[in-house]
């Protein structure tokens, strides 16, 4: 059964996540920039990749062998 405590917290909780809502809201879009050469192997990233993904910093294939790597740890 419910008590006057819980309805307090859900009233708090509820306000705290109207306010973060509105805060998020308000904040400027941030513009990612892209890396022009791969963090990873240092070669050039396509042009198309960096306009596709804003805010890359690797190339497809160090990006697709770390995401290989974080899923086999994940395991």
């Amino acid at each position: 059964m419910a008590d006057i405590a819980d309805f307090a917290n859900d009233l708090v909780q509820e306000r705290l996540d109207q306010a973060l809502a509105a805060r998020n809201a308000a904040k400027p879009a941030l513009v990612a920039h892209s890396f022009l050469f791969c963090e990873g192997c240092d070669e050039p990233i396509p042009e198309l990749r960096r306009l596709a993904l804003p805010g890359c910093t690797r190339c497809v294939r160090c990006q697709s062998i770390d995401e290989w790597r974080e899923s086999r740890h994940a395991q």
